[in-house]
């Protein structure tokens, strides 16, 4: 069987080939039928036959509505209508404020610019293209009485579900919100085409130079793909310019190239792959992303699936900080592919106009301290609940320990802040216990990377000190008759001081002072008080002092055990 081979490339040229492998998905294509993949797993295929007659416009737009069509305008207009015909039929309309916003969306909308392009290229071929007619010459209103807009809002409902208006206008808001992030100035992005049929321009420009290119014999031309190094002829030559942020325009530019000749082309097979770059990416919290693990095309298509967990947590919601949403999304790829993830190159984008791309490596180094189970679940747990009020501050508790980590800054800051939160109030149990899990695991993989039983056994120990932080503050609030650990603040907060200037003597002088006043006292098992070894321990090792210290202190601030997250 003869095949048309894809190769792995830049970030760019690998989101296509996702976006490629999901079209064909979409389409319905038999794998290792129609496409499969090479034996070293480096490259895909497509049959030639299947590759010669596809219809690739067809499957194009039908793949980028199947992702994007739910976060697209026309699913945010078909959504208001719904809204406002529910609150008529219910007999909740009130003419509001939000009702006022809702028609004025669905108007604005669906008399943009785009959409009035869009419809004029379909109105010979729908039904009752009269009804979109009558929206331009009369908007809907609050004016209008319930009876009059519930009509009106029925007939857009109906008209803009027929499977032509439903296409061209998803497509439409696809195509200027998210497709032009990627590539613009050619095909449907070429101004002068705005007006003209969708379908049409992308099969000029895309589908048939990549059909002929395929059935045309290549064997004396002399020019190569900048990308894959097929030969391309003259006429087949695309120019890389198209897609944003990798070239200038080359026509006018060519004091780059070599006695000014430009050879940065495309051949129509790559340019269409890169054409399918935007939908490779993974739209997420109102940014795409996309994780270029090209070790292999099974794990580039496994890490970038969007298929599973990834795209149920990953909900489209506005105004989060890139911080957040990156600390939110690798959290997720890691429990998704935590085995077969070395370093990874992370590609971010916004979907705003001025939004660049963001290329971050996270470090083989980081993987292994985040594959580490009891970090694994700290991050779980923390994701769940992932903000708490500092002060009077809200801060995102999950995002600064993952930042921290890919930063390779230590927890300890961020502990600290938490602990004299809670000594206000008892409320930050929960996010104590598990950032201190991800700085003594962080430190325990760093320092004993192949060694599981010295892990273990430091666990172990700084379990017990966090024993001995419980049995004292039981003592002393037994000896002073409290309930409640406010009589206990002094002490913590002097405690927390010296950790957090690793003053040893400090620490320990408090210390002493405490188990010389209740040490004759006896735990809940019926032992005295004694000083834990692992103090001995501290005086002369500062990563020590700074594990032990804090978890003895996490016993005595009554951080022994993970609480239930707060609401």
């Amino acid at each position: 069987m003869e095949k048309y081979v894809i190769t792995l490339g830049d970030f760019l040229k690998n989101a296509g080939i996702v976006g490629f492998h999901y079209m064909l998905e979409t389409a319905g294509a038999e794998k290792e039928v129609d496409f499969g993949y090479t034996d070293d797993n480096q490259a895909m295929w497509v049959s030639m036959d299947y590759a010669q007659n596809a219809d690739w416009t067809d499957m194009y737009f039908k793949a980028f509505i199947r992702y994007f069509g739910p976060f697209s305008t026309y699913q945010g207009i078909k959504d208001k209508i719904q809204s406002c015909l529910e609150k008529i039929e219910n007999e909740n309309w009130n003419s509001g404020k939000q009702e006022k916003e809702d028609l004025k969306f669905i108007n604005d909308k669906l008399l943009s610019n785009s959409y009035q392009a869009g419809f004029a290229n379909i109105q010979k071929r729908i039904e009752n293209p009269e009804i979109y007619e009558k929206l331009k010459k009369n908007k809907l209103s609050d004016k209008l009485t319930s009876e009059e807009l519930k009509t009106r809002l029925k007939e857009l409902q109906e008209f803009i579900n027929q499977p032509e208006c439903s296409e061209t206008f998803a497509m439409k808001s696809i195509i200027y919100t998210y497709i032009n992030r990627f590539w613009n100035g050619k095909c449907f992005l070429l101004r002068p085409n705005a007006k003209k049929d969708m379908r049409e321009v992308f099969e000029k420009d895309f589908s048939e130079p990549f059909r002929k290119y395929l059935n045309t014999d290549h064997k004396k031309v002399k020019d190569l793909c900048i990308d894959c190094g097929n030969p391309t002829g003259p006429k087949e030559k695309v120019s890389i310019a198209f897609m944003n942020e990798v070239g200038d325009d080359f026509t006018r530019k060519r004091s780059a190239f070599w006695d000014c000749k430009v050879d940065a082309f495309l051949c129509p097979g790559c340019a269409f792959i890169y054409a399918l770059s935007p939908l490779g990416f993974r739209l997420y919290a109102n940014k795409f992303v996309f994780v270029n693990t090209n070790d292999s095309i099974n794990t580039l298509l496994y890490t970038n699936s969007k298929i599973g967990r990834i795209d149920k947590e990953g909900e489209k919601t506005e105004n989060k900080k890139y911080s957040q949403w990156f600390a939110e999304t690798i959290n997720v790829l890691l429990r998704e592919k935590q085995q077969e993830i070395s370093n990874v190159q992370v590609i971010l984008r916004g979907v705003g106009a001025d939004d660049r791309y963001k290329l971050s490596i996270i470090r083989r180094r980081i993987v292994e301290i985040i594959k580490e189970k009891r970090v694994s679940d700290a991050l779980t747990a923390l994701a769940k609940a992932p903000i708490t009020k500092v002060k009077d501050n809200f801060i995102n508790v999950h995002e600064t320990v993952v930042m921290n980590l890919l930063q390779y800054r230590e927890q300890y800051q961020l502990l600290n802040q938490l602990f004299k939160e809670n000594i206000k109030e008892e409320s930050k149990n929960f996010y104590i216990f598990w950032v201190y899990e991800v700085q003594l695991w962080t430190e325990l993989v760093v320092a004993y990377p192949a060694n599981v039983g010295k892990r273990k056994e430091i666990s172990m120990s700084c379990g017990a000190m966090k024993k001995s932080g419980a049995d004292l503050r039981k003592a002393i609030m037994t000896a002073k008759g409290m309930t409640s650990s406010e009589g206990l603040r002094g002490i913590e907060y002097q405690l927390l001081n010296a950790l957090a200037v690793r003053n040893v003597n400090k620490f320990m002088d408090v210390v002493m002072r405490l188990y010389s006043a209740y040490g004759s006292r006896r735990n809940e098992d019926g032992h005295e008080l004694l000083i834990p070894t692992g103090f001995v321990q501290m005086l002369n090792d500062k990563q020590k002092f700074t594990e032990y210290g804090y978890a003895f202190v996490m016993g005595l601030v009554g951080s022994y055990e993970p609480k239930k997250e707060e609401a």
